[in-house]
């Protein structure tokens, strides 16, 4: 059975969602008959490359928000990491991400998906790295196991978008408007994080739905 996970590396929900859907994974009895796939969504594709705001910064300016508000909306979801046992830092930049997602697919060719999305969200939510420098999402990358120089060839040319592209495509064709959202074997949608108790009911609907 194969999900795949629309998301993007600066979605806090994405972020919580992604321990939830795991630790239900973890319980699940078929869970090494389960392969699971990061697809490419960004929430806000024309983000200037050359822009970094804070988190706090985009939530006042982009959705009009005072700063005590953004403060208190984003301590919300970092309780909720907190709770399943994630770093979370409010400090943390934000970029355009669509240069991380080719890196991200440049991992699935190695087998090191995994691994380099988990190191991501480590550098970036536990440790407010700024991922979307070249510099920094190279170490992270090579941290991860990635050759480092692999992920300079990545970067320096246009390897892997169309990939990304592909990925927003099909999510917009399954009607994804907002991530996360989890596909079980191209049959069960399942939108935002939601409790590992119903990802779980969704693992065991998909496989039983399998016949």
């Amino acid at each position: 059975m194969r999900v795949d996970i629309w998301s993007d590396v600066v979605c806090p929900w994405c972020y919580v969602g992604k321990a939830r859907f795991e630790k239900a994974l973890a319980a699940f009895g078929h869970r090494d008959e389960v392969e699971v796939v990061f697809r490419s969504f960004e929430l806000d594709p024309g983000y200037p490359k050359d822009r970094r705001d804070t988190v706090l910064t985009m939530l006042t300016s982009k959705y009009g928000m005072p700063e005590a508000q953004a403060r208190a909306a984003d301590a919300r979801v970092g309780e909720l990491a907190r709770a399943e046992g994630l770093d979370f830092d409010s400090g943390r930049p934000v970029g355009n991400t669509f240069d991380i997602h080719r890196v991200i697919h440049l991992g699935r060719d190695k087998g090191l998906q995994h691994e380099l999305v988990a190191a991501v969200n480590e550098a970036y939510f536990g440790q407010a790295r700024q991922v979307f420098d070249r510099d920094v999402l190279t170490e992270v990358a090579a941290g991860a196991g990635l050759d480092a120089g692999a992920v300079g060839e990545v970067l320096d040319g246009d390897a892997y978008a169309d990939a990304v592209r592909q990925d927003e495509r099909e999510a917009r064709e399954l009607g994804i408007s907002g991530v996360p959202f989890f596909v079980l074997d191209m049959a069960l949608g399942v939108s935002g994080a939601q409790p590992a108790e119903t990802f779980a009911t969704a693992l065991n609907q998909a496989w039983a739905r399998r016949g």
